[in-house]
């Protein structure tokens, strides 16, 4: 007989609040709900339910988090009180997007555009430190003399080929900013990328020369002072934005036998002259205002402006408005080469570490040891999200309170020591390669963050471990029983070709903290239409109405779930197609639709295929086959092994 569930649909409305619910819509793991007011919702009520897994918000969406199969007939049962909004399956295809679009604040639309701009060009600037670390070391003159040399030993030719690779993306950093820019505001990036050329081109004398009187200003018509824009971020983003908008206008009014040529020519032509006819050096001059009131901060006495960087982070993060600083330190990177605000803010990543290990180390309940292992994990490498959500935030704030004082005190030890990066992008473990360009910045650095891990496991321990975890969860008492156990292995294949990766890695928090199931990522190797083949043997449960994603249970009882996209629900099918349906038994291999990457990543999200095993728990080991690789679809991708545990007897004490 199937489960009614009507009474758990009215205790998650009565929590999230039927006037507080504009409208609710459902994907194959959760609800989707735009609210009025966020903060009136009871997180820990909703995580109390029985079918309720967890709850995060994003996308200006609240989710609940229910699983495969029973999301639907949740949502069946809230559609059915007819008491809220529920507009899953109306033709309206930009119901879901236009809806959430609107309840985003100024900030969160401003947090989404330097993230969507700035996140491509982080890896290269990456690079770009780590080349800058490992010159520093290899031309060090202790390093030398173990070598008995000195740095004059090095040729005057090497030193100018290596100087291309260090000095490269902070010498048009600008034009990489532009094209991304245009690139996120729906323009030409070709383009962008010119105007961007344009800005510092070498025919312009650098503004810095010109700050410090080595250099003199083209006086355009006797009168005009102009210069390059060489290392001003604000002002690649306000030509960015200036030329995608015109570039877009262009194009609505230009007559199309002209367009492709008189489209560009104005662009270009109208962006440059309005940079510099006075908007570029307005703006250049703001962005030193607010680099030398940062610094200000940074430099504080007594470590003051540190702490108050480090503590305010995770709170930043929380909140979601972190994003802001990356337009700030890459602005620090491009007029001084070094970067002392993450410096400052990697100590929440670190305060997370210790305190998700003392969790899990004092744990007796296995729920809360698993969560807290695997935010751990993945906080190792700079995913914070499962930390913060799974443990910082979930049970109550103490765990949170020491993250904020420990990462501020790391953050005020390493102000007054003036440590600095060269570079961003890495984060924990990685991030120590941001400071290999200088002993001293490693040395301080490893020492404080290291210090930062031990103070927050101290602090958790003494003060913030919370009572739930401490609860041990409810076992089958097996005291003097005879017990069987068989094991069986199996695989879960690649339902698409691609690079694949660590689940925790992925950017939707509750995929990568493991709440719906252990498995995989892949990032889609094809750039247009991708094939969905099946991942194992099994009759399909769910074959989701707008194809991004499939439920399988195979023959011998596994759970798969394949899906297509973060957040695709949004796009209500346009870029995909169905091959199969519900209840059809499939073999491995079998086509089962296709997705458009192209048209998903044009709608700004992120065509990364998840397989997960939402029935983890019932196995005992799910380790990846091929992981950090480039797999080919029907590719070993997970071993599973199961063991079947039977109590035969029980014997008198």
């Amino acid at each position: 007989m199937a489960k009614n569930y009507e009474e758990e649909a009215k205790a998650i409305l009565k929590l999230v609040g039927e006037n507080n619910v504009d409208s609710v819509t459902h994907c194959q793991t959760r609800l989707r709900f735009v609210v009025k007011d966020r903060k009136a919702i009871d997180d820990k009520a909703l995580e109390k339910l029985p079918e309720v897994k967890g709850v995060f918000y994003g996308s200006g969406q609240y989710q609940v988090i229910i699983g495969t199969g029973v999301v639907n007939d949740v949502y069946a049962a809230i559609a059915k009180l007819g008491t809220v909004n529920a507009i899953y399956g109306k033709d309206d295809a930009d119901t879901v997007g236009k809806i959430s679009n609107e309840h985003k604040t100024v900030v969160q639309r401003l947090m989404a555009m330097l993230s969507g701009i700035f996140i491509p060009i982080i890896p290269v600037i990456a690079a770009t430190g780590l080349f800058l670390g490992l010159k520093s070391a290899a031309t060090n003159a202790q390093v030398l003399k173990l070598f008995e040399a000195v740095p004059s030993d090095i040729p005057a030719s090497l030193t100018s080929v290596i100087s291309v690779l260090t000095d490269t993306v902070f010498a048009f950093l600008p034009a990489l900013i532009v094209w991304s820019t245009f690139r996120y505001f729906k323009g030409t990036p070709i383009i962008g990328i010119v105007i961007g050329l344009m800005l510092v081109s070498p025919i312009l004398p650098n503004a810095y020369s010109v700050a410090d009187g080595s250099a003199k200003a083209i006086m355009l018509f006797g009168w005009l002072p102009v210069v390059g824009s060489q290392g001003s971020v604000l002002t690649a983003l306000v030509a960015g934005f200036i030329g995608a908008k015109l570039e877009l206008f262009f194009r609505r009014h230009m007559p199309n036998v002209l367009e492709q040529i008189l489209t560009p020519f104005l662009t270009m032509l109208v962006t440059f002259a309005i940079m510099i006819m006075g908007v570029g050096p307005i703006v250049h001059a703001i962005e030193s205002g607010m680099l030398v009131g940062v610094e200000a901060v940074i430099h504080l006495p007594f470590g003051i402006g540190g702490f108050l960087i480090g503590a305010a982070y995770p709170l930043m993060v929380l909140i979601g408005i972190h994003q802001t600083m990356i337009a700030i330190e890459t602005s620090l990177l491009a007029s001084t080469g070094l970067n002392p605000l993450i410096t400052l803010e990697a100590m929440y990543g670190f305060a997370n570490l210790g305190v998700a290990l003392a969790i899990f180390l004092r744990a007796r309940s296995n729920k809360a040891k698993a969560t807290s292992m695997g935010a751990f994990t993945s906080q190792l490498f700079g995913v914070s999200e499962p930390t913060l959500f799974g443990v910082l935030i979930r049970y109550n704030f103490r765990p949170l309170i020491v993250t904020v004082l420990t990462s501020g005190i790391g953050a005020a030890i390493l102000s007054m020591l003036n440590v600095a990066a060269n570079s961003y992008g890495l984060a924990v473990v990685p991030s120590y390669l941001m400071y290999i360009y200088n002993g001293h910045a490693l040395l301080w650095y490893t020492i404080v963050s290291l210090w930062t891990v031990v103070a927050a496991f101290v602090a958790t321990n003494a003060f913030a471990i919370p009572k739930e975890v401490l609860t041990p969860d409810e076992d089958v008492e097996t005291a003097n029983a005879v017990i069987s156990s068989t094991v069986s292995d199996n695989k879960v294949y690649a339902p698409v070709g691609g690079e694949t990766g660590a689940l925790d890695q992925v950017s939707d928090p509750v995929f990568a903290s493991g709440m719906m199931g252990e498995g995989m990522a892949i990032k889609p190797a094809e750039p247009g239409i991708n094939k969905v083949y099946a991942p194992q043997a099994g009759t399909l449960s769910v074959v989701a109405d707008t194809g991004h994603a499939y439920g399988l249970t195979t023959d011998d009882g596994m759970e798969i779930l394949v899906h297509l996209g973060i957040d695709t629900v949004n796009l209500k099918g346009a870029p995909f197609t169905v091959a199969v349906k519900a209840g059809q038994h499939v073999n491995q291999g079998d086509l089962l639709g296709t997705f458009d990457q192209a048209a998903i990543k044009k709608a700004g999200l992120d065509a990364t295929t998840i397989v997960l095993i939402t029935n983890s728990k019932s196995y005992a080991r799910i380790e990846p086959v091929a992981a950090d690789t480039t797999a080919q679809a029907g590719a070993d991708l997970l071993a599973v092994q199961r063991e079947d545990v039977k109590v035969e007897s029980v014997e008198p004490a």
